[in-house]
């Protein structure tokens, strides 16, 4: 994440878990049920059981957080440390994984398919070290499982660290030895103790009788084991401090020595998958650039390790790209070419190393070597061994090569074969001095096959035991006495070594080939192959005497006997005998001088015409192949051109690669944040809405273009939108306002950017405000127009009823001082709404009864002659003009009940607006009564 932008995660994971999620504070102390999200500004470590924030040293591409932690966590739990990855991409967390199976925690990663980013579960399952891949839900429930068996469960019955002597432990070896041919007794005790109690709690076995059980039921839980043994956490320049000694005081002085032959060899033993193989090839490479003007020298680095797969992974070269973290960007980009499939190490390095599966305990050791880097292998080694390991690194060692341990191992206790360099790194000289080999130690243990099959295997006590030892002793005594021999396959190669071989066997320098023709020194070599041959072919024993060998500067005289072997379990093979011969003055030594001359011409001529014969093969072989050489040589000039192009477009691609990953990064970063935000705006977009309607207010939102962007509901009764009008013209719109120019009212608005407020009123007779104002962005950019139209319908009656009001009263003040008599009729309320005072004396009735009085009143006191429905009147004074008088007379029924006679003129007082009648002023004479 960038470390200059808020991290937003602790927010976002509360949404999900009850649990409590925090941000990592400096000194805060983990708590059980409790999230801890590491802030984006610096790396955590944990030591102490707290927490400690650290400044970023890294640049940000190069940051690898979960393996920082990872590593941490390791050296501060141990064995109690479990790390757990899931879904993400890249790989980081897969050297950090490294280090918690080094420390013998438990690593544990989700399952690829149940994955949305499959790219760190991948990697940290690749490494082969991961415990458990599961789904999340399952990985929960089983480390819930491993920590309560762990924490509450019964303690796990482990074998003794003092030694191998249980009969469960030997049966753990024999079936491992069974399993994998490879024989794991000469180790460490606490190594394999620790090793199998792991596996052990990681399967809930409580004795070791019962993990046996599991283990002869179950073939890949001994892989598994297995590979538990072999466990070989390593990394690029481990030790910085001890490879810098190495680059700077070490490597020049050896080059120095091997000027001359411009030659140098590295052992590598117990490489793993090669990151310190690797690291050892690029210092050489390094180192050999600085010696400006001297013949490139020529690097063999034998990497070997008991870990066949482990090889296969070294030999590849392919490694994830989070191993950044240990080395520099200029060897990053120096050594390594970038693929989808992670960092690869570039051909010139690969081509000098050679990787081979080896058990540095029983194979033959590479010779002639400059420096051997066994680091962190001998630790795991019972002391015995190891002091049988030291001569054959002294052996396999040119005059001044040196030996790099790692930093928990010595051979100080053999100092007449080395010399310590620096003490703290580990790093010896070898000295002139002879070998001392030391014989393999005897396994504290046998491998009874009873035992190993599931019988009881114990040994019986008593006589028979003493009987079988005295058998071998003799058996043994015979052997001593007898010459050297080596037992040989039908392919020549090596099976079985009798007695000490040395004086006629030799080891050829290189790889290391086993085949005796290879071997044999010199005066052997063709006799004996020639001797060989007959036996393969005839199935008889050759004999061939008085053999001159040189070894070490002398020649000796030895008898050879080449014989098969004819048990038929080793159908083929053949036993090789090698029996010195005194040397014995007098005639028959010189007979047999000159017979061992006349054979040798003879073998010489023979010779001459297979090399006549070999030579004509040769040369129509070299005729070919400068034809196709020729061929090839176009080829590769075709290729050249070819891996020039793809190298210019992989490194564009490289480039391109690392900025979308950082975009991608940032993108993610942003998204959390753009989520919340459109969280934000989308609660704040519905309470706009909600406001909008609630008020009942015509809104609409107009661009500068006059084009509609948004409209309420109430908007389409006033200017029939619908929902896809979004986007048209106001222009393209019919209106029901009347008498109104709306475009012109609404481009005043947008010329002179100041708000206009008008009422306006609609087909149906209804009134509206409208107002239109200029909308203005946050930054104050005018960027279109806001329309609103509040219905003020009910204010305009309101007001009109009000100014009805205000001209009766004014009417009122007039009328009453008027002289006459004057009555106002309302014709919608049916009533008589205002009487004066002197009409209602002569009618003979009070004021408010009259005023109170509707139509039926009005006619209970008229005459039937006389009387005129509202109907009536609203017909005969809706043709009068205005002013005009409509005369009548009337009779009136007093209280007394008498009628009085009126004369009347009417006139039409206030009409509406489509020039209706609605009051009528009659003003009323009295008339004498007629007889």
């Amino acid at each position: 994440m960038d470390p200059s932008q808020p991290g937003h995660l602790p927010e976002l994971l509360r949404r999900f878990t009850a649990m409590n999620v925090l941000a990592i504070e400096e000194g805060m102390r983990p708590q059980p049920n409790c999230v801890y999200v590491a802030p984006s500004s610096r790396s955590v470590a944990l030591a102490n059981d707290t927490f400690h924030l650290l400044e970023l040293s890294e640049p940000r591409h190069a940051r690898l957080p979960i393996d920082f932690f990872f590593r941490q966590l390791a050296e501060a739990q141990g064995e109690r440390a479990v790390c757990v990855i899931l879904s993400g991409m890249g790989t980081d967390g897969t050297l950090g994984l490294r280090a918690v199976k080094e420390k013998l925690g438990v690593a544990m990663a989700q399952a690829v398919e149940s994955a949305k980013f499959a790219g760190m579960p991948q990697s940290a399952i690749a490494t082969g070290l991961v415990d458990f891949v599961l789904p999340p839900d399952e990985l929960a429930r089983k480390l819930g499982e491993y920590v309560s068996h762990r924490i509450s469960g019964p303690a796990p019955e482990a074998p003794s660290p003092s030694g191998h002597g249980s009969d469960e432990m030997q049966d753990v070896f024999s079936l491992l030895l069974e399993h994998t041919r490879h024989d794991f007794s000469f180790y460490k005790s606490s190594t394999l103790v620790r090793r199998i109690e792991r596996r052990m709690s990681a399967l809930q076995s409580t004795t070791l009788a019962q993990y046996v059980r599991t283990l002869r039921q179950n073939p890949a839980e001994l892989e598994t084991l297995f590979r538990e043994m072999l466990i070989g956490v390593t990394r690029f320049f481990r030790d910085p401090e001890a490879f810098l000694l190495l680059e700077q005081q070490v490597l020049p002085e050896l080059l120095e020595l091997r000027r001359h032959e411009r030659v140098f060899r590295v052992w590598v033993p117990g490489s793993s998958t090669g990151e310190e193989a690797y690291s050892v090839a690029i210092l050489l490479k390094e180192c050999s650039e600085r010696l400006e003007g001297q013949a490139p020298f020529k690097f063999q680095i034998f990497a070997t390790d008991l870990d066949k797969g482990a090889i296969e992974k070294a030999r590849l070269g392919v490694y994830p790209a989070n191993i950044a973290a240990d080395l520099s960007q200029a060897r990053l980009h120096r050594f390594f070419v970038e693929r989808p499939e992670g960092l690869r190490i570039k051909k010139e390095i690969c081509d000098m190393m050679v990787f081979a599966q080896q058990n540095i305990i029983t194979d033959p050791p590479f010779t002639r070597l400059d420096l051997i880097c066994c680091r962190n292998l001998l630790i795991y080694l019972v002391p015995e061994l190891q002091k049988k390991l030291f001569p054959l690194f002294h052996y396999a060692l040119n005059r001044g090569g040196v030996l790099f341990l790692g930093s928990s191992e010595s051979a100080g206790t053999l100092s007449d074969l080395f010399s310590p360099l620096d003490s703290k790194w580990k790093l010896y000289r070898r000295r002139d001095s002879p070998t001392r080999f030391v014989a393999m130690p005897e396994r504290s243990w046998s491998p009874a096959p009873g035992r190993a099959q599931g019988r009881p295997g114990g040994a019986q006590a008593g006589p028979p035991i003493v009987e079988v030892s005295l058998a071998n002793l003799v058996q043994k005594s015979l052997l001593e006495s007898s010459p050297p021999a080596v037992l040989l396959s039908p392919k020549g190669e090596i099976l079985y070594v009798h007695g000490h071989t040395g004086k006629y066997l030799e080891p050829a320098s290189g790889k290391m080939d086993m085949n005796i023709a290879s071997m044999a020194r010199e005066g052997l070599t063709f006799e004996l192959g020639r001797a060989i041959r007959k036996v393969a072919t005839r199935h008889r024993a050759v004999t061939l005497k008085q053999l001159s060998v040189e070894t070490n500067g002398s020649r000796r005289t030895v008898n050879v006997t080449v014989k098969p072997v004819r048990q038929p379990e080793a159908a083929g093979c053949m036993l090789v005998i090698f029996e010195e011969m005194a040397p014995t003055p007098g005639p028959s030594q010189t007979r047999a001088s000159r017979s061992a001359e006349l054979d040798q011409a003879r073998t010489i001529r023979q010779l001459e015409e297979e090399l006549k014969l070999a030579r004509h093969t040769v040369q129509s072989a070299l005729e070919d192949m400068e034809t196709s050489q020729e061929e090839l040589k176009s080829a590769n000039e075709e290729l050249q051109s070819t891996n020039e192009e793809l190298q210019s477009t992989n490194e564009e691609l490289t480039t391109s690669r690392e900025e979308m990953q950082s975009l991608n990064e940032e993108l993610m970063s942003v998204n959390v944040e753009l989520r919340s935000k459109l969280e934000e705006l989308s609660k704040a977009s519905d309470d706009m809405s909600n406001l909008l309607n609630s008020t009942e207010i015509a809104t609409i939102f107009l661009d500068c273009e006059l084009a509609i962007r948004r409209f309420t509901p109430p908007v389409s009764k006033i200017l029939n939108l619908i929902p896809s009008d979004i986007g048209r013209s106001l222009t393209h719109l019919a209106s029901n306002l009347r008498e109104l120019n709306l475009l012109a009212d609404v481009g005043e608005v947008l010329g002179s950017l100041a708000a206009k407020e008008t009422e306006v009123r609609t087909v149906d007779g209804r009134w509206h405000l409208m107002r239109i104002m200029p909308y203005r962005t946050s930054e104050g950019v005018i960027d279109g127009l806001v329309l609103t139209f509040t219905d003020i319908t009910a204010h305009k009656q309101l007001e009109a009823e009000l100014g009805r009001r205000k001209s009766e009263l004014l009417i009122r003040g007039v009328l009453d001082r008027w002289p006459g008599l004057i009555v106002v009729f309302d014709l919608v309320e049916r009533r008589a709404v205002y009487v004066n005072e002197r009409a209602s004396s002569e009618m003979g009735y009070s004021r408010e009864q009259l005023e109170a009085a509707g139509d039926p009143f009005w006619k209970s006191i008229s005459h039937p002659d006389d009387y005129t429905s509202a109907f009536e009147v609203l017909a005969l004074v809706e043709e009068l003009p205005d002013g005009g008088i409509l005369r009548r007379q009337h009779r009136v029924l007093t209280p007394a009940a008498q009628w009085r006679t009126f004369s009347s003129r009417t006139t039409v007082m206030e009409r509406d607006q489509a020039g209706r009648p609605l009051r009528l002023l009659s003003v009323l004479e009295p008339m004498p009564d007629a007889p």
